[in-house]
């Protein structure tokens, strides 16, 4: 199955660069560095090696805490982060700069990861949230090279699509040392494809401490916002979210309001200002670093890196992702900051966080736009409430605080235990 599999990918080949080439037109860090994506590095890292791979910007932010971890309690190992965005490349630079090393990980081609794993020899691998890629598991079990999945996440939909290739992809999971889950849900998943010694450790992202930086970019955002106007942030949107957004504006009945939208991808930052002009909304950008004028509606974060100042700077917080069946992102951020938070249905990526979330009181889950709107009225024309629910999230956040602590526990484990769920306290 895995020849079947790897056939098809080198078949794929010329529609990936292709695509790459499509997409550097918005974005075009997409065709840099465009060998390292076929295992082609020119770059020398040092060793002892250390490798963490994040996708994107969301999960190279959750690695922050563990990332600094590994830098703290193995600081004669050097530290490999790979990605495959570019967004997700300039968010490592962002946050740890020249304290590690960071190139794209190859597409899931044989040669490509073999001579990747060959080029940096990392000691161990560490794969964030839900990264299977069956080539390089195998390298890695050839080189014996000990490969993790931390803060591991897997959808009833993700589940359902891996088990229409059981054999193929239980092979695969066995070639995993560990697998530190973010919930029982998610373990119990894991473990219904095979999977053996999967932990469940919570969510990495309760461990992100909002640094002093964004703290104080956030008070500047609020300067430029005006101190007394109410702030609604829709932060993380994705395609068809604004338009329902911002078609709702007139129904939330709150004076002065100023809303922020923060489009999920850059690319898409010029056709979402755009949608705000034609509603004849005055609009502000991110960028323009100019206080906002009291007659200004709506402010466009075209920025990256700045999503907790966008919180802090915020009194009510919706998380796009969620209003369309995207799976909605991360909730934790917001909470963190001490913002009460608004969400969609659609929370498929993060269910186990949102439902504690809602249930603990900080997060008001809505079934569509105007739901949206009205419960945004309800909580900035009552700022004593809205503070009282950001207390409370602060504090529910501090509470499911420790998965770094486990997974750094974990990653240190040599064990041949059989497929079983150890759920940690």
């Amino acid at each position: 199955m895995r020849y079947l599999y790897t056939l098809i990918l080198y078949l794929l080949v010329p529609w990936i660069v292709l695509r790459l080439w499509l997409r550097s037109w918005r974005e075009p860090g997409y065709t840099q560095y465009l060998g390292e994506r076929f295992g082609s590095y020119r770059k020398v890292a040092g060793s002892p090696l250390i490798w963490v791979h994040a996708v994107s910007v969301g999960e190279t932010r959750a690695a922050q805490p563990l990332i600094q971890a590994l830098l703290r309690d193995h600081p004669q190992h050097y530290v490999l982060i790979t990605h495959m965005t570019p967004t997700g490349r300039e968010a490592g630079r962002e946050l740890f700069g020249g304290r590690v090393e960071r190139c794209y990980l190859p597409y899931d081609l044989p040669g490509a990861v073999g001579d990747f794993l060959d080029h940096y020899h990392p000691q161990a691998g560490i794969l964030m949230e839900t990264e299977i890629w069956p080539n390089l598991i195998h390298g890695c079990v050839r080189r014996g090279i000990p490969l993790y999945l931390v803060n591991a996440r897997l959808s009833k939909k993700s589940w359902a699509g891996y088990r229409r290739v059981a054999g193929f992809t239980r092979k695969s999971l066995a070639g995993l040392t560990a697998i530190a889950a973010q919930s029982g849900g998610d373990a119990e998943r894991f473990v219904g494809l095979g999977a053996g010694n999967v932990v469940v450790t919570g969510s990495i992202k309760f461990d992100v401490v909002p640094p002093p930086d964004q703290a104080e970019l956030g008070r500047k955002f609020r300067r430029l916002y005006g101190a007394g106007r109410p702030v609604l942030l829709a932060a993380s949107t994705r395609e068809g979210e604004e338009d329902l957004i911002l078609d709702e504006l007139g129904h939330i009945e709150v004076p002065a309001l100023l809303t922020v939208i923060v489009p999920r991808h850059p690319r898409r930052f010029d056709s979402v200002a755009a949608a705000i002009a034609q509603r004849g909304l005055k609009l502000q950008r991110r960028s323009d670093e100019a206080p906002i004028e009291p007659d200004t509606r709506v402010v466009l974060g075209d920025s990256m890196g700045e999503m907790l100042a966008y919180y802090g700077a915020c009194d009510v917080a919706f998380i796009g992702g969620s209003l369309l069946p995207f799976g909605g992102h991360n909730l934790i951020e917001a909470c963190a900051m001490g913002k009460p938070v608004i969400i969609g249905a659609s929370v498929y990526n993060f269910p186990e966080p949102v439902r504690w979330a809602v249930e603990a009181g900080v997060a008001i889950k809505v079934r569509n736009a105007r739901a949206l709107a009205r419960e945004a009225t309800r909580l900035l024309r009552d700022p004593e409430a809205a503070r009282r629910m950001g207390e409370i999230a602060a504090v529910f956040c501090s509470e499911h605080r420790g998965a770094t602590a486990k997974i750094m526990d974990l990653i240190k484990l040599r064990t041949d235990e059989s497929s079983t769920v150890h759920r940690e306290s």
